[in-house]
C-alpha cells in the first residue's frame, strides 16, 4: 500500500505541476459547454428562435391577403415580405429557409375549388434542402392559414356571396341535365342563406361582419377543433428541474475533454516506457499489478476532480441543479473515472508508439463522443444509429449525467449507466493487464 499510495501521489503531483495543462483541462470543457449550451437555449429564459420565411404576395385577392396577415401573426415565423427573385437567392445563399409564393389569382382559384372540382391551383414553396424539417412544421402551418382563410371568405366574405350567386347560376342551367349536381345546388343554396343571415346580424350592428371572433379563428371558416396544452415531462421540482441546455452540453464536454485526458495519460506510459522510467520502475520492488493499479486510480482521481470542478461551475454560473439523485450523480461521475482510467490503460497497453497510439485513440475518442449525443442529440440519429450506441460506454455516461441534472431522475435511472460504465472498466483493465504481461 505505501508503494501504491507513492506511485498515485507522484502521478497527481506531476500533473498538478503542469499549470498550463491544468488550466487547459479546466477552461477548455467550460468555454465550450457554455458555447454549446447557449445555442441550444440556454437556462430557457430567452426566447425561441423563429423560423426565418420569405413571403411573396402575387395576388391582390382578399384570401391571398388574410393568407399574408395569418402567417405574419404566426408567433414561430419571422416572415419577411419580398419580390420573387429576392427571396429565392436568399433561400439560394441559405439565408432564410423557406420561401412562399402567393401567385395571381391563386384566392380566386382556391375558393373556387373548394366547392367545386376543378384543378386545384398551385402554390409554391421554395426550401433549403438541409432544412427538410423546417419545411414540414412551415407547410403544417399555411395549411392551416389557407384552409382558414379560404373557408372564412367562402362562408362570410363578399368574393364568397359572388361565387355561390354564380355557381347557383350554372348549377340551375345544368342540372336538369345532370340530376348528380342537384344536391350540390341545394347545398349552396343553404350556404346562401348562411351568408344572407350573416350579413344582416353585420348590417343589424351598422358594420361589416367580424373577420374573427375571439379565439383568433376567421369568422364562419373552418379552424383547429382543439388547442393543445403543452407540458414539458421532466421529473422532480417544476423549478429545480426544467430544461437546461447547460446541463446537457457541459455533460458532453467533460466527457470529451475528460477521454482526452486519459489518451495524455496512456502516451505518457508509453513514453515513460520509451526513455527507460518503466523498466526502472518494475526493477523496484513493485510489481506490474501495483504500477497498473497506481496509474489507474490516479488517473480516475484527476478525472474525478475536473468533472466535479466542471459541474460545480456549470452550478455556480449557469444555474445548472444536480434536480436527480446526488448520489446517483456520484455514482454516474466515478464510474465514468474508472472507465476513463481504464481506457487510458488500454492505449497504452496496445500502443506500439506514442505518435500511433496518439492518431489512434483521438480518432476512436471523437467517434466515441459524437456516438454518445454530446454533439448533436442522439434523437437525429437513424434509428439504427441510436440502438448501436447503446455498446458505446460514452453513451451511458451523457445519458446518466442528463439524468441526474435536467431530467431529474432518481438513483434507479443512474443505477444502469454506473453499472454499464464498470463492465466498461473491468473489460478494458483486463485487456490492458492482459496486454502488459504479453509484452
Amino acid at each position: 500500500m505505501t508503494a501504491l499510495l507513492a506511485l498515485i501521489r507522484k502521478d497527481l503531483i506531476l500533473f498538478m505541476a503542469d499549470r498550463r495543462a491544468l488550466m487547459l483541462n479546466l477552461l477548455m470543457p467550460i468555454l465550450l459547454g457554455a458555447f454549446f449550451g447557449f445555442i441550444s437555449g440556454g437556462s430557457g429564459s430567452k426566447d425561441a428562435a423563429k423560423i426565418e420565411v420569405a413571403l411573396v404576395v402575387q395576388d391582390s385577392h382578399p384570401i391571398s391577403q388574410k393568407i399574408a396577415k395569418g402567417l405574419k401573426d404566426e408567433a414561430s415565423l419571422s416572415v419577411k415580405e419580398m419580390p420573387l427573385e429576392e427571396a429565392k437567392a436568399m433561400v439560394l445563399k441559405g439565408k432564410i429557409n423557406v420561401a412562399i409564393v402567393l401567385p395571381e389569382k391563386f384566392g380566386e382559384h382556391a375558393g373556387s375549388v373548394l366547392f367545386g372540382a376543378k384543378a386545384k391551383p398551385e402554390l409554391p414553396v421554395f426550401y433549403d434542402p438541409s432544412q427538410s424539417a423546417v419545411l414540414a412544421m412551415v407547410k403544417g402551418m399555411l395549411t392551416q392559414q389557407v384552409m382558414q382563410s379560404v373557408s372564412a371568405e367562402m362562408f362570410a366574405g363578399k368574393s364568397g356571396t359572388s361565387f355561390v350567386d354564380q355557381s347557383l347560376q350554372d348549377l340551375e342551367k345544368s342540372s336538369q341535365q345532370n340530376p348528380e349536381r342537384a344536391e350540390l345546388r341545394d347545398f349552396l343554396g343553404s350556404l346562401k342563406k348562411f351568408q344572407s343571415h350573416q350579413q344582416i346580424q353585420g348590417d343589424s350592428a351598422g358594420n361589416e361582419p367580424k373577420a374573427a371572433n375571439e379565439n383568433g379563428a376567421a369568422a364562419g371558416g373552418l379552424s383547429m377543433p382543439f388547442t393543445t396544452k403543452d407540458e414539458a415531462m421532466i421529473a422532480g421540482d417544476a423549478v429545480t428541474s426544467k430544461y437546461n441546455g447547460y446541463a446537457h452540453s457541459f455533460a458532453g464536454m467533460s466527457v470529451q475533454f475528460i477521454l482526452f485526458m486519459a489518451i495524455d495519460a496512456g502516451i505518457g506510459v508509453l513514453l515513460a516506457r520509451r526513455l527507460g522510467l518503466w523498466s526502472r520502475l518494475l526493477a523496484a520492488p513493485v510489481g506490474l499489478n501495483t504500477l497498473l493499479i497506481a496509474r489507474a486510480l490516479s488517473c480516475a482521481l484527476i478525472a474525478f476532480f475536473l468533472i466535479s470542478f466542471i459541474f460545480a461551475v456549470a452550478v455556480v454560473v449557469f444555474k445548472v441543479h444536480i434536480a436527480g439523485s446526488l448520489p446517483g450523480f456520484i455514482g454516474v461521475a466515478i464510474s465514468f473515472s474508472l472507465m476513463t482510467a481504464s481506457f487510458g490503460l488500454l492505449i497504452a497497453a496496445f500502443g506500439k508508439t506514442p505518435e500511433a497510439a496518439r492518431g489512434i485513440s483521438v480518432f476512436a475518442t471523437l467517434i466515441m463522443v459524437m456516438l454518445s449525443g454530446a454533439w448533436m442529440p442522439s434523437f437525429l440519429f437513424p434509428q439504427w444509429l441510436q440502438s448501436l450506441t447503446l455498446i458505446i460506454p460514452t453513451r451511458w455516461a451523457v445519458d446518466g449525467l442528463d439524468a441526474m441534472t435536467w431530467r431529474g431522475l432518481g438513483l434507479d435511472a443512474a443505477l444502469p449507466a454506473i453499472g454499464v460504465q464498470l463492465v466498461f472498466a473491468l473489460l478494458f483493465g483486463s485487456l490492458a493487464l492482459w496486454r502488459f504481461r504479453k509484452v
